[in-house]
C-alpha cells in the first residue's frame, strides 16, 4: 500500500476503514484528507467537484438519518498503489429516518437499501467518484411511488426551469482517473453476459446464470433463477429499446476465500420509447447509470447485484413530458 497510511493493510481495509470512520465514526473533517479538494463526484442527480461539497452532502444525510450505518459487502477493485486503485465498493445500508430532509418530513420509518460507489484513490486520497444509490428502495419504504417522488422533487426545486438536473454526458467533467479496469477473465465474462442480454439474447440466461441465483435489484427487489431475472433485464430494456447500451468500467477478481467475480459500471442513453420498466414511452432523452456485481459459482451466475436510481430516470421523463 505505497502511499497509504500504514495503518491499512491492503486496499479494500482502506475502502472499508475510511467510510466506517467518515459514516459511523461521524468523522466529517477527515474528508479533508481522504477526498481530494477538487474530487468529481458523478450520481444519478447530478455532478458535484470538491470535498466541501461532499462534506455538505454527508452531513446532510446524517442529519435526515442520524443511526445510518453502512455493511460493506465487498470491494471489487483493480490497479495498483504506484498507479491508482479503483475500488467498486457494495455496501448493504440502514437507518431510521428521524428527521426531516430530502426524502420529506421524519417517519420513523426504518430503511434498508444498496449503494455501488466506485472510487479511484493513490497516495491516500480519493479523487474520482461514480456514486449510485438505490433511492428506488427508499422512497418506497417511505412510502412514496418514485416516480411521484421525482415530480415532488421538480417542483420543490422550483419547476422544471429551476430544479437540478440529472447526470449526462453532456454535463460531466473529466477527471483524472482515465482507466477502465482490468481485463480479468471474470470480468470479461460477465460484461459479454450483459451484452448479449442489451443484444436481446435473453436465452443466455439459463446458459449463463445458476439456476438457484439469487439476484438484488433496484427498488430493494430480491428475485430467484431465471423468470424472474429474465423479467428485469427485458423489463429494463424495453423501456429504451433503442438506447445505446455501453460498459463504462470493468473488473474482474480471485481472491482467496471469495468466489471469483464481477464489477461492472453501464450505461443507457436513449430514448424512452418503449414499454417496459418505465411504464408508458415518452419519448424522453434518458441516461441510465448503472453498477452491477457478479458472483460466479460452479453453475454459472450464483449472485447478482444491480443499482440503479430510478428517481433520476422518473424525473428525466418528467422534465420532457411535463
Amino acid at each position: 500500500m505505497k502511499g497509504f497510511n500504514e495503518k491499512f493493510v491492503d486496499f479494500p481495509d482502506y475502502i472499508l476503514g475510511i467510510t466506517k470512520e467518515i459514516w459511523e465514526g461521524r468523522n466529517l473533517a477527515s474528508l479533508h484528507d481522504y477526498y481530494a479538494e477538487d474530487i468529481v463526484v458523478r450520481t444519478p442527480a447530478g455532478l458535484s467537484v470538491g470535498n466541501r461539497d461532499v462534506i455538505a452532502q454527508t452531513a446532510g444525510i446524517l442529519n435526515e438519518l442520524p443511526d445510518r450505518t453502512l455493511f460493506g459487502e465487498d470491494v471489487i477493485w483493480s490497479g495498483s498503489p504506484e498507479e491508482g486503485m479503483l475500488s467498486s465498493h457494495r455496501i448493504l445500508s440502514e437507518a431510521t429516518h428521524m428527521h426531516d430532509g430530502q426524502f420529506g418530513k421524519a417517519t420513523g420509518t426504518k430503511l434498508r437499501y444498496r449503494i455501488i460507489a466506485d472510487c479511484h484513490a493513490i497516495n491516500n486520497q480519493i479523487n474520482d467518484e461514480w456514486l449510485i444509490r438505490d433511492l428506488g428502495a427508499i422512497v418506497r419504504q417511505l412510502g412514496h411511488d418514485p416516480k411521484a417522488f421525482a415530480m415532488q422533487q421538480i417542483a420543490e426545486q422550483g419547476g422544471s426551469e429551476h430544479c437540478s438536473h440529472p447526470f449526462t454526458p453532456a454535463t460531466d467533467q473529466l477527471g483524472p482517473y482515465l482507466g477502465k479496469g482490468n481485463d480479468n477473465v471474470w470480468g470479461q465474462h460477465y460484461a459479454d453476459v450483459l451484452t448479449r442480454m442489451m443484444n436481446a439474447e435473453l436465452s443466455c440466461i439459463p446458459e449463463c446464470y445458476d439456476r438457484a441465483c439469487q439476484a438484488e435489484y433496484p427498488g430493494g427487489v430480491t428475485v430467484n433463477s431465471w423468470g424472474p431475472i429474465d423479467q428485469f433485464w427485458i423489463g429494463l430494456r424495453a423501456s429504451f429499446p433503442n438506447a445505446t447500451f455501453k460498459i463504462e468500467h470493468q473488473i474482474g477478481r480471485e481472491d482467496p476465500l471469495m468466489p471469483p467475480r464481477a464489477a461492472i459500471r453501464f450505461s443507457l442513453h436513449g430514448k424512452h420509447d418503449g414499454w417496459g420498466y418505465f411504464g408508458q414511452p415518452s419519448g424522453a432523452e434518458v441516461y441510465v447509470m448503472a453498477a452491477a456485481h457478479a458472483e460466479f459459482g460452479p453453475y454459472g451466475i450464483r449472485r447478482e447485484f444491480v443499482v440503479f436510481d430510478e428517481t433520476s430516470i422518473w424525473k428525466q421523463i418528467a422534465l420532457h413530458t411535463g
